[in-house]
């Protein structure tokens, strides 16, 4: 999913101020630093700044594909390479677990005895003795 890119409302701000200070005189200057100039500049620096951020999420963007893509690519080659060795071994040999699977002889059996465990009977009295005297 995309980053959303940045916009900058000051930037429409900014750029009609400079609209209204050029109306009034090309060149204005009001001491200080503030002046048809300065905000020209910070005008300029800002649409660079928002420009250069909105290329570092592009990139970012795009660098993540790159490591998405590369890890299904993994997981493709582990998964092969497990049942490559299932194959050649089989699923209950040395070979298969050493390359990080499960021997066929070592995985635990369900049976009836976890489900019978779960379910208790209804209606069951506690084997703690009551004492109903106050």
């Amino acid at each position: 999913m995309a980053r959303l890119k940045r916009d900058s409302k000051l930037l429409a701000i900014l750029q009609n101020r400079i609209a209204g200070l050029r109306s009034i005189d090309e060149n204005l200057e009001l001491g200080g630093g503030i002046g048809v100039a300065s905000l020209q500049r910070t005008h300029k620096a800002l649409t660079e700044a928002l420009a250069r951020y909105n290329k570092l999420l592009s990139d970012t963007d795009g660098a993540l594909n790159d490591v998405v893509a590369l890890e299904a690519e993994a997981r493709d080659l582990i998964e092969r390479s497990l049942a490559g060795v299932a194959a050649r071994f089989g699923k209950d040999s040395s070979e298969y677990e050493k390359a990080g699977g499960t021997r066929k002889s070592e995985r635990r059996k369900r049976g009836a005895g976890a489900s019978a465990k779960a379910k208790a009977p209804q209606g069951a009295q506690s084997q703690t003795p009551r004492n109903d005297a106050n």
